[in-house]
């Protein structure tokens, strides 16, 4: 007679929060597809050294006997100009790619750093109150008055042109948004009762901040951080598109689309037209991923 063998139940593992955010966040189609997009985006600015066939901005690969040849073309270095050329004679695709990264790395540095600046100056208006938090609201309602590109084109005047001081006027431009969205989080946070029971026990005020406020605004931090870096890249384009921001020494999207865009009516459309396709979809992948990321932290606002 065989001995009767009894299996326990198996318990499932306790879903984390991060895997319960990405199971949720790849639910949705679209912003899977702009995920793989921004990646795949990502991937090629990182890499446009090895990807590009030419180094458009290095005077001995680059000849004007290349000027504006149509897509499809093998210039006179013998490789395929699938996207053409523009007027200098230099590889669309591979004036694309060094373009990427410039708006991405101007785009992604100046967000970080204005949100280390919004949410420091954001936490200490909500903890401390009072005359603090009324003259630091009004400063940042005063700025947030005026639109931002021109409030960039000003600080940017005044800088001057270069990779370096269009980053300080995108910080100086972006650091309210984020300013204001922490300290509205970290104000519902305040009000709340472990804080006040931590402020009875005579904590130091730099533990509540960083052990309770800050972790609590981190959701919305996230959101606005990704909306924003979108922001920064379509300011720094149009800067560059009017001749006030990169120089032609340093290449980004909006430089690229400007140099095309005398050559528009002449049917040389490639010159702007494929810098602006992959303008176009940096920043609508971007605002894709951030507009699901904003329906999955906060459920009240999913559709």
């Amino acid at each position: 007679m065989s001995a009767r063998v009894e299996t326990l139940p198996v318990v499932p593992k306790p879903e984390t929060p991060l895997r319960r955010l990405a199971s949720e966040f790849f639910a949705s189609r679209v912003a899977t597809g702009a995920f793989a997009a921004l990646m795949v985006i990502v991937f090629m600015a990182l890499f446009a050294p090895f990807l590009a066939p030419q180094n458009p901005y290095d005077l001995a690969t680059v000849t004007v006997m290349d000027a504006r040849l149509a897509p499809g073309e093998r210039g006179s270095a013998g490789f395929l100009m699938w996207l053409g050329a523009d007027g200098a004679g230099r590889d669309m695709w591979s004036a694309i790619l060094y373009g990427l990264r410039i708006s991405l790395g101007v785009g992604v540095a100046s967000g970080i750093v204005a949100l280390a600046i919004g949410t420091a100056i954001g936490l200490l208006a909500a903890y401390r109150g009072g005359w603090v938090d009324a003259l630091i609201m009004r400063v940042v309602d005063l700025q947030l008055s005026f639109p931002a590109i021109l409030v960039a084109l000003i600080l940017v005047a005044i800088l001057g042109r270069g990779a370096d001081k269009v980053m300080i006027a995108l910080i100086l431009v972006q650091w309210a948004y984020y300013a204001r969205t922490v300290r509205g989080s970290a104000l519902v946070e305040r009000r709340k009762e472990y804080v006040e029971a931590a402020q009875c026990l005579a904590l130091p005020a730099s533990r509540i901040v960083f052990r309770h406020l800050l972790p609590n605004c981190l959701a919305p931090m996230i959101v606005v951080g990704t909306l924003q870096t979108a922001h920064a890249i379509s300011l720094e384009a149009t800067l560059s598109f009017l001749g006030v921001g990169l120089p032609l020494t340093e290449p980004s999207l909006g430089l690229l689309i400007a140099n095309g865009f005398e050559y528009m009516l002449s049917g040389k459309y490639w010159i702007s037209f494929y810098p602006g396709l992959a303008l176009l979809a940096t920043i609508m992948s971007i605002n894709l991923v951030g507009d699901r990321l904003r329906d999955v932290l906060n459920p009240r606002l999913e559709r």
